[in-house]
């Protein structure tokens, strides 16, 4: 039997989290009321654990959903020795066309997948694997993990159908899961057997159906197989005036925009976006998501929130806005470099909430965001500079570790409360400690303004908002009364 350590996440993720809790495997086992071996089964990967299980545990640690997540997207099965019948399901095949056409009817999405293989390898390929993940609430593990323990995927409403050429294709399952399918798509049926042989081309195509209830806002292409051309089409009804943006990463680089931007059309009732690229890096990751806007109705009629004020356009972008306890809570600091895939993660979707903000309004001083503003609990913050050349400053456990005894009052704005804008001491310099992804502390001075966006974006990993350091007797004044948007401070 193999180390499951060596192929998923999770054994590597409970022992993280056992022991930055201050766990032995004999006390977490006590509180869980298991054995204590069967902890160390499960961290040297000898055992999967049942759901239930590592729901508790996941509680327990307060891991905030990360076992549950290691935990889904590891096999979940012992490991045996490969076999001629059980030969990884990327032997031998190459991807000359990769085709997802993604559509929304304003209730349910339809996938359609379309590849053209080539068998490249020795042998002859009998079947393809197939991954169906669907995460409501991206950054909301928990409020994902309750909608689909009460409302799970189903293959009745999936209605998958997959075809090669003319023929239909079986299909069985490996992994079935409240939110995650993993099937192997054969090539024979019933009637026949259609292995793709060496030096053979074949198409197939497989689509399934979810509602929109249970699709959360994202479109993920993940390249586990060498490819030569990738594509993405997706297709919204227009009165929903669907924004598209995306980003990309891979082994060898952090999140970034992708390399270019959807291309959008319309078609009759339908605004399409349309996305591809030639040779993409084996192991790399395109995400596309999208923000609609959400029709009046009478059952959503107690949410709804002026769509002409800058708050109400800020929360449509996914910006979490006053009044949420977590923008006062104290932020959860990253365990560097064990929780280095982590803190990538929390970056990329800092940037993702960027780009969206970034299209409502111009942004002269430069911007910040901090995690908390997007929903998740976690001490990392990013901050364009003015200069639009410049490259972002990415903070991860960031404090204050010295302060210039000078300062100065201009007026701030927070992306949680929009509509005003707040009059602010700040020191005319900081020196800010922040950790790189591999563990290293370092320092970094910030002059002037940038040094005050710093700080703003520091206070808000500690539950600070830019009211709080206003002189008493100091009130907000409305954005429409600002006279410095688009503007940078000035400086003697």
């Amino acid at each position: 039997m193999g180390d499951r350590s060596e192929r998923g996440p999770f054994p590597a993720t409970l022992k993280h989290f056992r022991t930055i809790r201050g766990f032995s495997a004999a006390a977490l086992a006590r509180r869980l009321g298991i054995d204590p071996s069967y902890v160390s089964h499960l961290e040297a990967g000898r055992e999967r654990g049942s759901s239930d299980l590592i729901r508790r545990m996941d509680k327990e640690l307060e891991a905030a959903g990360a076992l549950w997540h290691a935990w889904q997207e590891d096999d979940g099965e012992p490991v045996p020795a490969e076999t001629p019948e059980d030969p990884p399901a990327s032997t031998g095949v190459l991807v000359l066309e990769d085709e997802a056409q993604l559509t929304y009817d304003g209730t349910h999405y339809q996938l359609r997948m379309r590849r053209l293989l080539r068998n490249a390898g020795s042998e002859p390929v009998t079947r393809y694997l197939v991954r169906i993940a669907v995460d409501r609430y991206p950054g909301e593990p928990e409020r994902s993990n309750a909608l689909y323990r009460e409302r799970p995927l189903t293959w009745d409403e999936l209605q998958l159908q997959a075809q090669c050429g003319g023929e239909a294709m079986g299909w069985t399952v490996k992994h079935d899961r409240d939110a995650f399918k993993e099937i192997w798509l054969t090539f024979a049926n019933d009637q026949a057997r259609f292995p793709l042989y060496p030096g053979q081309e074949a198409e197939i195509t497989y689509s399934y159906t979810v509602s929109g209830d249970k699709w959360g806002p994202w479109f993920q292409r993940a390249v586990r197989v060498p490819t030569r051309e990738l594509s993405v089409i997706l297709a919204f009804p227009n009165h929903l005036e669907p924004t598209v943006w995306g980003t990309e990463t891979s082994l060898t680089a952090d999140f970034a925009p992708l390399r270019t931007p959807p291309a959008r059309r319309t078609d009759g009732e339908q605004t399409i976006f349309s996305w591809s690229t030639r040779d993409p890096q084996l192991h790399a990751r395109y995400r596309l998501e999208w923000r609609l806007k959400i029709p009046h109705t009478a059952e959503n009629e107690a949410e709804t929130v002026n769509p002409t004020t800058p708050s109400a356009a800020m929360a449509g972008a996914g910006i979490v806005q006053d009044g949420d306890p977590l923008l006062h809570a104290v932020a959860r600091p990253f365990d560097l470099p064990a929780e280095a895939e982590e803190a990538r993660r929390v970056v990329g979707a800092l940037l993702e909430a960027i780009d969206r903000v970034r299209q409502l309004h111009t942004f002269g001083k430069g911007m910040g965001m901090a995690a908390c503003q997007i929903g998740i609990d976690r001490a990392a913050a990013v901050v364009l500079p003015p200069d639009p050349q410049a490259e972002p400053i990415v903070l991860l456990n960031p404090d204050i570790a010295e302060t210039a005894a000078e300062t100065d009052e201009q007026y701030e704005g927070c992306l949680s409360y929009f509509d005003v804008r707040g009059l602010v001491p700040r020191p005319l310099h900081a020196v800010i400690a922040h950790t790189d992804l591999d563990g290293t502390r370092r320092l970094i001075r910030y002059e002037h303004g940038l040094a005050r966006l710093v700080l703003h974006e520091v206070d808000h990993l500690h539950g600070t908002l830019y009211r709080d350091r206003m002189r008493p007797g100091t009130a907000v004044i409305p954005v429409e009364a600002y006279r410095g948007t688009g503007r940078n401070w000035t400086y003697q």
